[in-house]
């Protein structure tokens, strides 16, 4: 169960943005001028809570421990109108893919999708107005300027949905990690006990032409996944922003192909039915302990309203074919 402890995918954190300078009241007075008017100058602004993409980043981990993140306040005016200091900026660098909510109403506030794309999470006071901004011909030398504004504190959400060009779908010990162990150079852990894989692994696929693409293994689904059953929806959110479907079934299932197929369809269905609307690909598993006539029998039982293949992970079987479907896939809406 180690790779739990590297996968962080849902953080709550308390931000507490910085508060603005207050603005200075100052008149100016020096040995050549007696009554030189208002010269304060504006507070500074408080520090903002920015969230920043990084695409080297795959995990929320490094925010895990860090439950409040506090900006620096800004600086108050000075005479000559010299403004404030601006706070100190708290940044949180995350991986693309990020969403931000609100943790009290649950309203997103923003995703990010792009490497070094910054936004504001909570943002600071502003500076208050030095007292030259309130000189009038009838109110030559005010003696008041603005406070700073206060800063804001709010608890938040970051939540983790992977993006990668192509999800695999499939029941407990269909296949899905040995795959990506296979066509990429990650090391998901293997065995044949139920929900070996407890947490999402990415793999970097090579393709010809020195092409590549990403693909995502999605722990197990279940019966119920969408209603909270196994591991629940916990990783369907995953799922989201993948823009191909692979959904795996083994060639020994207990029900037929089509009938575990659908009810994979129907937990997406239930959890969100727009991931409907993406490209899927059916890749019946563990075919090396078919033979020719058994095969041919089995595909005359397979959906017709989605490419599907025979492929086998251990044995190589299919292996290119697969990657080729997947890419024209992946490339057709382009």
């Amino acid at each position: 169960m180690s790779q739990g402890s590297n996968f962080v995918d849902y953080v709550k954190i308390c931000c507490r943005s910085g508060h603005g300078g207050a603005g200075s009241s100052h008149l100016h007075r020096d040995k050549f001028t007696a009554k030189g008017g208002p010269d304060g100058g504006d507070g500074g602004r408080g520090g903002h809570v920015i969230v920043k993409g990084n695409a080297q980043l795959w995990t929320l981990l490094h925010l895990k421990y860090r439950k409040h993140v506090i900006a620096g306040d800004g600086e108050s005016g000075g005479s000559s109108l010299k403004s404030g200091k601006t706070g100190r900026d708290e940044i949180l660098e995350v991986p693309l893919g990020t969403i931000a909510k609100n943790s009290e109403t649950g309203e997103t506030i923003f995703e990010i999708t792009t490497d070094g794309e910054t936004r504001i999470l909570t943002d600071g006071g502003r500076g208050g107005l030095g007292n030259w901004h309130f000189k009038t011909p009838t109110l030559q030398t005010p003696r008041f300027a603005q406070p700073g504004e206060d800063g804001k504190e709010e608890w938040n959400v970051l939540e983790l949905k992977i993006l990668a060009d192509v999800g695999l779908v499939g029941f407990p010990n269909a296949g899905k990690s040995t795959l990506l162990s296979v066509v990429s150079a990650a090391k998901p852990e293997i065995a044949d006990y139920a929900f070996t894989t407890i947490v999402p692994n990415l793999g970097i696929v090579a393709y010809r032409g020195g092409k590549s693409f990403v693909m995502a293994d999605i722990p197990g689904i279940i019966e119920g996944a969408s209603q909270g059953k196994g591991l629940g929806f916990r990783f369907l959110r995953h799922i989201e922003r993948n823009s191909v479907l692979l959904f795996m079934v083994p060639a020994d299932t207990n029900r037929t192909i089509k009938e575990e197929y659908e009810i994979l369809l129907h937990e997406l269905r239930e959890y969100n039915p727009e991931m409907l609307d993406k490209p899927r690909v059916l890749a019946v598993t563990k075919s090396d302990m078919l033979d020719d006539e058994l095969q041919a029998e089995m595909k005359k039982e397979l959906p017709t309203d989605v490419p599907s293949i025979f492929i086998s992970s251990v044995a190589q079987k299919n292996i290119d074919e697969l990657k080729d479907l997947l890419w024209r896939e992946i490339n057709s809406g382009s």
